[in-house]
């Protein structure tokens, strides 16, 4: 299955062990430490790949908000197109990268809906591939670039579960999505960013007011209803 050209792929890096080390070493400071201070990052890795490998190897799911002093997550039941996304629970990512889009993404400045995700696909029996993202916020307000520092929690894993796989065609679609039915406390914080996330000149636009045509078209895997209209 060829995705369409508005998944973009993660960007390339390696993750050897001198790098591992620092990255474990500075979870197990920051969890210490507690949430009330932000994590002091002082590696030369840029953070989204720190974000990505605590989320990858070490368990840990993570929230970005642009509110610095959450002290619990307690359930919302947000207005998703998606099921899984419209139920009441608090949301994470089993992702570095994608939580960091709803940390610095202003919507209290700039109101809007947004659209975003992040997949990995799979054939019935192959593996799951590297992840894919998808970016876009409303088209009346990208010009005002509505970019904000926000913070991403580390939150534990136990109590959440994954939304389903679900089919396109003949392959089987992996959301990061993880939604907890119960009240989630921070182990850590960390302070990000615009210039933090990898994906910013990559920022796509949308229509407000047709967000069920877009939903439509990320799930059958569509091309944008922009382009296709063009």
């Amino acid at each position: 299955m060829q995705l369409p050209a508005y998944w973009l792929p993660r960007p390339p890096f390696t993750l050897d062990q001198p790098t591992c080390a620092a990255f474990d070493a500075l979870l197990e400071r920051a969890i210490a430490s507690g949430p009330a201070t932000p994590i002091e990052y002082t590696l030369d890795v840029p953070r989204w790949q720190f974000l990505c490998y605590i989320a990858e190897e070490r368990g840990i799911a993570l929230h970005g908000s642009g509110n610095p002093t959450i002290p619990r997550f307690e359930p919302n039941q947000p207005g998703d197109v998606n099921e899984f996304g419209a139920q009441l629970a608090v949301y994470a990512a089993a992702d570095g990268i994608w939580p960091m889009y709803f940390a610095i993404v202003d919507r209290e400045r700039y109101p809007t809906s947004l659209v975003n995700g992040c997949i990995r696909v799979a054939t019935l029996d192959g593996p799951l591939s590297e992840p894919y993202y998808l970016f876009s916020v409303g088209r009346h307000i990208l010009a005002h670039r509505p970019w904000r520092h926000g913070t991403v929690y580390l939150l534990p894993k136990e109590s959440f579960v994954a939304e389903p796989p679900f089919a396109v065609g003949d392959v089987a679609i992996h959301t990061a999505q993880l939604a907890s039915p119960i009240p989630v406390t921070p182990l850590a914080k960390l302070a990000v960013a615009p210039e933090d996330f990898p994906f910013l000149a990559e920022m796509r636009a949308h229509d407000d007011e047709r967000l069920a045509i877009y939903g439509e078209a990320i799930r059958s895997a569509a091309p944008w209803p922009d382009e296709e209209e063009n």
